[in-house]
């Protein structure tokens, strides 16, 4: 299982979402196929055919609980990643 692969798993899991790297998190949104774009400390991703702009801040190093709140519904809505993990 890959890195990208433990991530997601953990995301959906729902129980670690106060502690998920910054870092890790924009890699697996960009591994998803995110567009990012960067104002100041707001990265802000898009993606063809996802309705809905995810705008992430970190906090220190860590990510934002109720940011990878709004990560996982968007995972969960759209079935990204499905390859990767056959859970979804």
């Amino acid at each position: 299982m890959g890195r990208h692969a433990k991530l997601l798993e953990r995301i959906l899991g729902g129980r670690a979402d106060a502690n998920i790297r910054f870092s890790d998190l924009i890699q697996l949104l960009l591994h998803l196929g995110f567009d990012e774009r960067i104002r100041g400390d707001h990265h802000i991703f898009t993606r063809a055919g996802v309705v809905e702009i995810l705008n992430l801040q970190p906090k220190a190093s860590m990510s934002k609980p109720y940011q990878v709140k709004q990560v996982r519904n968007v995972i969960l809505r759209y079935r990204l990643g499905a390859d990767e993990n056959e859970q979804i």
